[in-house]
């Protein structure tokens, strides 16, 4: 499957973006989707993760209550609504799909398989 992410760009502290995430290729409901985002000079750090259908999701605890994750299955999208953004959530943004992730709370960017190339998000103060 390729990914495709986008919506990225600079806002100011306080403000929202909405990231999308086009697939195409494969089966877009046969994938578990997640966003992962990488600071400079950081570790790529998991954001928050869909199950196939949509009906389950996972964030990481800094982004709970701020972001929200979903997916349209007949558009092969996944999207990410971020709010109440902070200069601390300043990264290039990624997303990630894999058929065989058993568990939303898979923090470790090695066990998913495809990645978008991302979007930068500029946070300023």
């Amino acid at each position: 499957v390729q990914l495709q992410a986008s919506g990225g760009g600079l806002v100011q502290a306080g403000g929202s973006l909405r990231l999308s995430c086009a697939a195409s290729g494969r089966t877009f409901r046969n994938y578990v989707m997640g966003w992962f985002r990488q600071a400079p000079g950081k570790e790529r750090e998991y954001v928050a993760g869909i199950s196939w259908g949509g009906g389950s999701e996972y964030y990481a605890d800094s982004m709970k209550g701020r972001f929200t994750i979903w997916r349209d299955n007949a558009k092969s999208t996944v999207y990410l609504q971020m709010n109440s953004l902070s200069p601390e959530d300043t990264a290039i943004y990624y997303c990630a799909a894999d058929p065989y992730i058993r568990s939303l709370a898979t923090y470790d960017p090695t066990a998913w398989n495809y990645w978008g190339k991302g979007t930068q998000v500029t946070v300023s103060s």
